[in-house]
C-alpha cells in the first residue's frame, strides 16, 4: 500500500524489536529514510543492516538510553535541527503489572521518566521543528489501558492517557500548521514489552493478541486515512466517535461560577437573570 504522508526521514524510538522494529520495515518500504532509536546497539545495527538491503534506503542507527537525561537530549536536539526529519514515531516505552501499591516505586518512576517524560519531550521537539519546517507527522503510540485504567497498572495506564491527552491537545493546538498527529491506542500485542513488565503473553486469552505487524498496518492505514486516534482493534470507530463526543458534550459544564445542585448544603445567591 502507497502512503499519503509525504516521504522523508523518520524517525521511531524503541526501534530495536517489537512495534518500533516493525514500524522501520514498513516506513522503509513506504520510502522513508530512516533514523532508529533505542538502547540496544547490536538490535539496532542488524535491523539497520537488513533495512539497507531490503529497502535500499539510508538507516542510521542513534544509540541512547531515553531514561538517561543527557542522551535524551541529544535525540530532542536531534529532532529539532535535523531539517531532514519528517516523522517521529514516538514509540519507545515499559510497562510494569501488578497492582500499584505493592509496585517498586522505582521502577513506576522509571516507567513515568519513558513513557511521560521522554515521550513528552521528544514530541514537543518533534512538532517544535515540523512547525519551523513547514511540516511534519508525529505518531504517538499510546494503548487502549488509557481508556480502560482498571484493567492494568494504574500508572502504565495513566501514562498511556498522558500520551493520548497530549495528542489530542497537539492537535488542536496544531491545526493550521501543516503538522500531522496522531496517537495509536494498541491493545495487548504480541511483544517482547510482556515479558519485561512479568506477564506471559500465553496466558492471556489468544483472541485478545494482536501481532505486531497486524498492529503496525492497522495504524498505518489509519494515518493514510486521516485519524486523529486509531484503535487498531476496535470493529466499529464509531464506539469510538461516540464516546469522544460525549467528552466534547461535558466542555460547557466542566468549569461554572457554582456547583452543581447535588452538592449544595446550602443556599446560595442564584445570579440575577440579564
Amino acid at each position: 500500500m502507497s502512503s499519503s504522508i509525504t516521504a522523508g526521514t523518520a524517525m521511531v524510538t524503541g526501534a530495536s524489536s517489537g512495534i518500533g522494529a516493525v514500524y522501520a520495515e514498513h516506513l522503509a518500504r513506504r520510502g522513508h529514510d530512516l533514523i532508529l532509536v533505542a538502547r540496544n546497539v547490536a538490535r539496532l545495527e542488524d535491523l539497520a543492516a537488513r533495512l539497507r538491503s531490503q529497502a535500499g534506503r539510508t538507516i542510521e542507527i542513534l544509540p541512547a538510553d531515553l531514561q538517561q537525561t543527557a542522551e535524551l537530549l541529544l535525540v530532542e536536539q536531534r529532532l529539532r535541527d535535523d531539517h531532514r526529519i519528517g516523522m517521529l514515531v514516538n514509540n519507545a516505552g515499559i510497562a510494569l503489572a501488578g497492582p500499584v501499591t505493592d509496585a517498586d516505586p522505582a521502577r513506576l518512576e522509571a516507567m513515568i521518566q519513558l513513557n511521560i517524560l521522554a515521550a513528552m519531550r521528544l514530541a514537543v521537539a518533534a512538532v517544535a521543528g515540523f512547525k519551523a519546517r513547514g511540516g511534519g507527522t508525529l505518531v504517538n503510540i499510546a494503548s487502549v489501558l488509557a481508556l480502560a485504567p482498571e484493567r492494568f497498572n494504574g500508572v502504565y495506564a495513566g501514562s498511556k492517557a498522558f500520551v493520548l491527552a497530549l495528542t489530542q491537545a497537539l492537535d488542536a493546538e496544531l491545526r493550521g500548521a501543516g503538522v500531522r498527529v496522531q496517537a495509536v491506542l494498541p491493545g495487548a500485542t504480541r511483544t517482547a514489552l510482556w515479558e519485561a513488565a512479568g506477564v506471559d503473553v500465553d496466558s492471556l486469552p489468544p483472541e485478545m493478541v494482536m501481532g505486531a505487524e497486524e498492529m503496525v498496518e492497522a495504524a498505518l492505514a489509519g494515518l493514510d486515512a486521516g485519524e486523529l486516534v486509531t484503535i487498531p482493534s476496535l470493529p466499529d470507530v464509531a464506539d469510538w466517535e461516540r464516546l469522544d463526543a460525549a467528552r466534547l458534550a461535558l466542555g460547557p459544564n466542566l468549569s461554572r461560577r457554582y456547583p452543581a445542585e447535588r452538592y449544595l448544603s446550602v443556599d446560595l445567591p442564584v445570579p440575577a437573570s440579564t
